[in-house]
């Protein structure tokens, strides 16, 4: 059986009996090209693995890594390996790596993984610090001369995260107010306080759940598609044609991006606090029969312009987040399929993260304030 790379020309033949299996390994091994990979059937109780080097081209640092990792499976196994016809350079580097192995999985190699740790979260720190002054100074230079913002693909983003993401936002909401004022009109019922439904309903959605609901579906729906669309130009190389041009891509792509979001967000977040209470009026009749006039009366007597204030100023904020994690992504997203697919889940978890750790930021402070 022969296994050859999809494009390489690195070649491997695999020949199993019920205890010998043989390796026959030639071609041109290239660290730069996909190399085999040797994976012996699972129940596989061979006694003796032998590696025969034939016809062999030319290799490079790939082999090495093949045959570190044949030994370590017949190490696991207990297979007795054998190699025969290895150029004169390989067993000296097989003992090098074989004692980088050794040093990983040693005692200490605890140690290595918090420095790799470390060493992560410092680049990363240094990449959040970076984007962040890059957009304040694209901010400040929007502030200065407006007519030279791409006012044009604002509007047209600002159409699709607000215009396009309205049925998705609205059918949120009223289900999030649909499912608060049914588990609270149980256990108000209890009480006879079938009234302060509206209360609960009206506090809940305006000051907290409207603004949550909305960011959360704009996480899922925008920041992914912003992720999606910077990292697609970063793999096809469009950011590089701009910094060649001379322009900047924070200010050219995601200032417009940002600015849409947080012009759209409380405008959304007002459409999701509306269903959301009609939601709730609709069980409250449904279920209490407590009058739609009745209910809408209750819930301005216990609103103010304070907990609606409360509630866009929270929404400004995530649109922010959302367009900084999805913006963010999408330019640091790997040059591949693969790398945007992994930017835009990436831009939804860290999009949602920041949401939640602001909404907490949020309480704490307008508690503090009386807000």
């Amino acid at each position: 059986m022969q296994i050859p790379p999809a494009n390489a020309a690195a070649t491997l033949q695999v020949e199993e009996t019920a205890e010998l299996c043989r390796l026959k390994v030639g071609g041109r091994w290239d660290s730069a090209a996909e190399r085999p990979h040797w994976k012996p059937a699972k129940g596989a109780a061979f006694r003796r693995v032998e590696i025969a080097v034939t016809e062999l081209e030319r290799w490079d640092s790939s082999l090495v890594l093949f045959l570190g990792e044949v030994r370590r499976k017949c190490e696991r196994q207990g297979w007795e390996l054998v190699a025969q016809g290895l150029p004169a350079g390989i067993p000296p580097a097989l003992v090098q790596v074989h004692r980088a192995a050794a040093r990983h999985n040693g005692a200490w190699a605890w140690l290595a993984d918090v420095g790799v740790a470390t060493r992560k979260f410092v680049d990363d720190s240094l990449d959040y610090a970076r984007f962040v002054g890059n957009c304040t100074i694209a901010s400040a230079n929007l502030l200065r001369s407006p007519a030279r913002f791409r006012w044009g693909d604002c509007f047209a983003q600002m159409q699709l995260c607000g215009a396009q993401g309205l049925p998705i936002v609205g059918l949120i909401s009223f289900l999030v107010g649909v499912i608060m004022a049914y588990q609270s009109a149980v256990l108000l019922r209890q009480f006879g306080a079938d009234i302060y439904v509206a209360d609960l309903i009206g506090l809940g959605v305006v000051r907290e759940m409207g603004p949550m609901m909305a960011a959360v579906v704009l996480a899922g729906r925008t920041g992914a598609a912003f992720a999606a669309e910077i990292g697609n130009m970063k793999a096809n190389e469009e950011i590089d044609a701009l910094e060649t041009l001379g322009l900047n891509p924070v200010q050219f792509l995601v200032l417009p991006r940002l600015v849409a979001l947080q012009l759209m967000m409380p405008l959304l977040t007002l459409y999701a606090n509306a269903l959301g209470v009609l939601g709730g009026m609709l069980i409250a009749w449904g279920l209490l029969d407590l009058p739609p006039v009745t209910y809408w009366i209750e819930t301005k007597s216990v609103l103010d312009l304070s907990d609606l204030a409360s509630g866009l100023i929270k929404s400004m904020a995530f649109g922010g987040l959302i367009g900084f994690a999805g913006c963010l992504r999408g330019l640091q997203a790997d040059r591949s399929a693969s790398g945007v697919g992994k930017a835009a889940t990436s831009a939804v978890v860290t999009g949602i993260l920041c949401i939640i750790l602001a909404d907490a930021v949020f309480a704490v402070i307008f508690n503090v304030i009386g807000f």
